[in-house]
């Protein structure tokens, strides 16, 4: 993956996590099923962190157009309000892919 690419953070941490938790459950004594399991969870956690900040961004454009909905704002009020949110949003929205 290209340094370039806006998610190669996300996938670099994301990955980084799945090994540790690989090398981790290797070196332990136990059963099989429940080294698979400390990865999956390794791996759930990875992702939950990565892109908590994307759904706390879902969450306020979703507050935003709930607003704009209502019709209570004019149009120029409006178009305000989505700027201002766009511009506050993580860059990674958009046109580039996530995987």
């Amino acid at each position: 993956m290209s340094q370039k690419n806006p998610n190669a953070e996300r996938y670099i941490a994301i990955a980084r996590a799945c090994l540790k938790a690989i090398n981790d459950t290797a070196a332990k004594a136990g059963d099989r099923e429940q080294k698979i399991q400390a990865v999956y969870e390794a791996i759930d956690t990875a992702f939950q962190a990565e892109f908590k900040s994307q759904r706390q961004a879902v969450a306020v454009m979703a507050t935003v157009l709930e607003r704009i909905a209502s019709g209570e704002l004019s149009a120029e009020k409006a178009a305000e309000l989505a700027r201002k949110t766009l511009n506050q949003q993580p860059q990674t929205h958009g046109k580039t892919r996530m995987h």
